[in-house]
């Protein structure tokens, strides 16, 4: 993986080959979301997955908060209503569907769902919605990424799942993956939108902007699922004590390496290149978490996982070459 940050990009424009790795933006989110990923994990068994996620979002906010209002543009620039948009739609409604979706079909297949599909969905919507078009050999290469993802990370068909928690988890799944698409598109919408004003945004500030629809959707779905829990519970049940002095570590990881570095370096790569290509580089995040669940849990991958590893690595490294 390293040897990407090598690699060069064909520019479109003039047809010429120049030393612009612009898809390391992409690759850097990659990793920093399967970073957040594994904290995701350790915190969501300690404190819940509603809980860990609100606790996340409120601390990347804060953090994301602080650079865009000292280093950044803060609440200011044309693309602010697109990217506020594009955080409720792909912060809140995807991130609680595919937390949704992990609950019923396992993390392994939600983010397979999640993340395969989001990259054809926003290249599509995007090629829809703002004509950006897609050459034979980047829909080549990206659709090679996407059967690699698939490839390492199929389930295990031997593993029994009820029918109706298997059609509302790939429900649930398609969801996530639109989310992450069509707020992927948003971004970009809103990159160009700036760009027509004259206007700069920087990937923390976007981030920032983003994360506030997000922040917002998910309080208020909080809010509903609580009333409606505590009008329900009887009145002797009290809450589950939180383990927090071991969560809190976890949780600061997940934000810094998800919605706060990651999404930055997310938005950052969407403002250099296409929402496709974008994606499905990124569709590898699974694959990056491998070594890290190695080192942390103690898990070897199968045979079937390295070879889809590689061949997604192969179709990301080409994609980067032209």
């Amino acid at each position: 993986m390293p040897a990407w940050v090598l690699l060069y990009r064909f520019d479109l424009k003039d047809s010429t080959r120049v030393w612009q790795p612009q898809v390391i933006q992409a690759v850097l989110t990659a990793v920093l979301f399967a970073m957040s990923a594994v904290s995701a994990g350790r915190s969501t068994r300690l404190l819940g997955a509603s809980t860990a996620n609100l606790c996340r979002l409120v601390l990347a906010t804060g953090l994301l908060a602080l650079w865009a209002h000292t280093g950044g543009y803060g609440l200011t620039g044309a693309g602010l209503p697109w990217l506020f948009v594009s955080g409720v739609i792909g912060f809140g409604l995807g991130d609680l569907a595919l937390y949704g979706a992990y609950y019923r079909l396992g993390p392994r297949l939600g983010v397979l769902l999640c993340l395969c599909l989001a990259a054809p969905l926003g290249a599509f919507l995007e090629w829809v919605w703002l004509g950006t078009r897609l050459t034979p050999y980047q829909i080549l290469w990206g659709a090679t990424i996407l059967v690699g993802v698939f490839a390492a990370l199929a389930p295990d068909t031997r593993v029994i799942i009820g029918a109706r928690a298997w059609g509302v988890g790939i429900l649930l799944g398609a969801i996530a993956a639109f989310g992450q698409g069509s707020g992927a598109v948003l971004t970009r919408k809103a990159f160009n939108v700036a760009r027509q004003a004259g206007q700069h945004i920087d990937g923390g500030t976007a981030a920032y902007q983003r994360i506030l629809g997000g922040l917002l959707l998910t309080i208020v779905v909080l809010l509903i699922n609580h009333w409606r829990k505590s009008s329900t519970l009887p009145p002797q049940e009290t809450p589950t004590p939180r383990p927090w002095r071991r969560a809190w570590p976890w949780v600061v990881a997940n934000a810094l390496a998800g919605p706060a570095l990651g999404v930055a370096c997310y938005q950052w790569a969407l403002a250099v290149a296409p929402t496709g290509i974008v994606l499905a580089i990124i569709a590898t995040t699974p694959l990056v978490v491998i070594p890290f669940t190695m080192i942390l849990d103690g898990e070897r991958p199968t045979v079937r996982s390295l070879v889809g590893g590689a061949v997604a690595v192969l179709g990301a490294a080409a994609l980067a070459y032209k």
